[in-house]
């Protein structure tokens, strides 16, 4: 069994594949301070949950925005599976070739994402991914990464606006009943939920124009879901996208 691990700078998804198939998946807070130990027992523990140990696993595969936590994966791979830990970066073989002028500044989540997105998709695509920031990443139709856009997640606007706004409260990201808010809950919602909509159909029609009208568009992370069904130009949505990325990696690295 397979234990993918995708480090964001807010969250942590990971799941555990057997066979190519995903059996579970769970989503943790990052925590950037945890050693090596402190890892395996909450591994333990969430593992556990779903009637499994560290003995069911036979490697861990790891993608980190989040560089401080990486020996402390390593370490804990080698030390309760008696495993290297493949990380994803330099040297992997990914199959996809990467056009940036300094390729070691893509982030690692969002190769794996576009290693997944063109493996499922099989031509132009772009990935739009929720995390801390909003993602927007474009392959040819050859499977080339050919590089992106980066842009404030929801989460910091959010906190952004309520910290250094002393009257706005804090609103849950559900939708609002109506586009001209009667409420001060209501106008922030619509602000936000709308807001980030615009903006998602706004970069994708712009990247379209450039890529050609035929690039398929796929949505992730772990806030796709609130905000992708008000777009009028994400096609698909698949919040275990970065996962299954993770193992498509691993079995062309498998040792």
């Amino acid at each position: 069994m397979l234990l993918a691990v995708d480090i964001g700078n807010t969250q942590t998804h990971l799941g555990a594949f057997q066979n190519g198939k995903l059996l579970e998946h769970w989503r943790l807070a990052t925590e950037r301070d945890a050693t090596a130990d402190e890892l395996a027992s909450t591994y333990t523990n969430l593992l556990a949950l779903r009637g499994l140990s560290f003995s069911d696993l036979d490697d861990v595969i790891v993608s980190s925005t989040v560089p401080k936590v990486i020996p402390e994966y390593v370490e804990m791979s080698e030390r309760y599976l008696g495993e290297e830990c493949l990380v994803v970066g330099p040297g992997m073989k990914t199959g996809m070739p990467i056009r940036m002028e300094n390729p070691r500044e893509l982030g690692a989540d969002r190769l794996v994402n576009a290693v997944a997105a063109y493996d499922r998709l099989g031509g132009p695509c772009l990935v739009v991914d929720f995390g801390t920031a909003i993602t927007y990443d474009a392959v040819s139709a050859d499977g080339e990464y050919l590089g992106g856009i980066i842009a404030p997640g929801v989460e910091i606007s959010l906190n952004a606006l309520t910290e250094r706004a002393a009257k706005l409260p804090q609103v849950e990201l559900t939708e609002p009943e109506r586009l001209i808010g009667k409420t001060t809950l209501e106008a922030i919602q619509a602000g936000v939920i709308y807001g980030f909509a615009a903006q998602i159909d706004g970069i994708v029609e712009r990247m379209r124009d450039e890529l050609g009208e035929e690039t398929q568009v796929i949505a992730t992370g772990g806030l796709s879901g609130h905000i992708v069904p008000f777009c009028d130009t994400v096609e698909l949505l698949d919040d275990m996208l970065t996962l299954v990325g993770l193992h498509l990696i691993y079995q062309r690295n498998a040792r």
